[in-house]
């Protein structure tokens, strides 16, 4: 009895502790923005809202969330429609050797990463004129993230009954009707799954979109964040922590919207 007490205390400070790990940077993005001097220290904040005048007043911080969601929401929709039309095929199609093409898409995509082919990206890029567009970052971040889009995807497209779409065939319906008017409504949580995680990863990317675009005009806010320094390489807490706050409320509340809409639920509309 003793011991098991013990043990549920232990589990108990342990989880707690956890919990602190990961809250405490929440607690002191959410409070750093309206102090007015802040630091990486646990104190209460002196009140202010001249962190948030002071980031209005920056040229490029309003016009890098709108560029941020230009090429997060361009890499979203392009990556959920490639990835449900592959997807779909991966799942009815039967051909030899599938499932290993599938394993091994997914694998060369984690082993040759997009750091590792970045100067044969940033050479095509320069060729076919995609440098400084959006275009050209949209593609760049969606062929990254296509691999294990289409194998998340694939699950849930295995889920979905197949006898649906053997009455559409019947009475002469395409595929791609099939897909758009049987399948996709039965794997919406997939598909709002995958747009989210999509945005998300193209929202917080960093790397590509700083090599690929020159203009600060075009750039997102995760580039900006990093112009938030001294020329000594000290962060400006202040300007980072108010910028931080607003830039990452359009993912949380997009984030909360699906989630209440569809419950990321991983697995497709009907059951067999």
């Amino acid at each position: 009895m003793i011991r098991h007490t013990v043990g549920r205390l232990v589990s108990t400070v342990v989880i707690a502790l956890t919990l602190a790990l990961f809250a405490l940077p929440m607690l002191w993005l959410a409070a750093a923005p309206f102090d007015a001097s802040p630091a990486i220290t646990a104190s209460l904040p002196q009140f202010t809202l001249d962190n948030f005048a002071a980031i209005l007043d920056n040229p490029y911080a309003l016009g890098s969330i709108r560029n941020s969601l230009i090429q997060g929401g361009g890499a979203a929709v392009l990556v959920v429609v490639l990835a449900a039309l592959a997807a779909y095929a991966l799942s009815r199609v039967r051909v030899p050797g599938r499932d290993l093409l599938l394993y091994l898409l997914l694998l060369l995509s984690s082993v040759v990463t997009g750091t590792a082919a970045m100067v044969p990206i940033f050479e095509l890029a320069t060729r076919l004129n995609l440098i400084d567009t959006h275009l050209g970052v949209i593609l760049v971040v969606s062929g990254g993230l296509l691999p294990a889009a289409i194998f998340i995807l694939k699950d849930f497209m295995d889920e979905t009954p197949t006898s649906y779409e053997e009455s559409a065939r019947v009475f002469g319906a395409s595929p791609l009707q099939i897909l758009r008017d049987i399948v996709i409504p039965l794997v919406r949580p997939g598909l709002a799954t995958i747009a989210v995680w999509a945005l998300a990863s193209v929202w917080g990317g960093f790397l590509f979109q700083f090599i690929l675009l020159r203009d600060p005009d075009k750039a997102p806010g995760s580039v900006i964040l990093y112009t938030l320094y001294t020329e000594g390489g000290s962060p400006k807490l202040d300007l980072i922590s108010t910028f931080s706050l607003l830039y990452s409320l359009p993912v949380v509340l997009m984030y909360l919207f699906v989630s209440q809409r569809y419950g990321f639920r991983f697995h497709g509309g009907i059951k067999r």
